[in-house]
């Protein structure tokens, strides 16, 4: 190989150019280090996590746990269906009217309740108070009616029961004030 002879000048040019291609490629391999070790940290808590389960196992297990919640709100959907269907059937329409059954007997003693459910199914319960005696009778409602003959005050409390109107005061047939006390369960 020949031999070359360079100027001094050329000589510390290229020492020059060669240290700061050193500190270049020094500092591109520092920024190299720092980066992979950032990495490395960021797939530790990817691999590691709190409890030492993988990012995969914990979407898994969250994937499971979504699955099965939305079975559990699926079944509480078919339960609130099946329970209001039974509610419907169930007596949550209650209306009483007091009112005085006789001219010569005060207090209001007398009464007609009507126990129905929300398709206007149940039954009106009357007692009529006198001096000497109490009646009582119950008659069967089907769609807020009756096949047997109803007294005003039962057909006032059937109206009342039907429309919740709770605490309404209405005319009985003896022109004497009809207390209303209905209730929704």
């Amino acid at each position: 190989m020949p031999h070359l002879n360079f100027s001094s000048d050329l000589t510390q040019l290229l020492a020059l150019v060669g240290a700061a291609a050193g500190v270049l490629a020094l500092l591109v391999a520092l920024l190299a280090h720092l980066r992979f070790r950032r990495l490395r940290r960021t797939y530790a808590v990817l691999q590691g996590g709190d409890e030492g389960a993988s990012l995969l196992s914990v979407v898994r297990r969250q994937a499971e746990e979504v699955t099965r919640l939305r079975n559990e709100v699926t079944t509480a959907g078919r339960e609130l269906g099946t329970a209001r269907a039974d509610l419907a059937d169930a007596i949550r329409h209650v209306s009483v009217v007091r009112y005085d059954a006789f001219a010569d007997m005060g207090g209001r003693l007398s009464f007609s309740a009507a126990l129905l459910d929300d398709a206007g199914d149940g039954l009106v319960l009357t007692s009529i108070n006198g001096r000497t005696e109490t009646r009582s009778y119950a008659k069967g409602v089907k769609g807020g009616t009756s096949e047997h003959t109803l007294s005003p005050e039962e057909e006032q409390a059937i109206a009342f029961a039907l429309r919740g109107r709770n605490g309404k005061a209405a005319k009985g047939g003896s022109d004497e004030p009809v207390e209303d006390v209905s209730l929704r369960l």
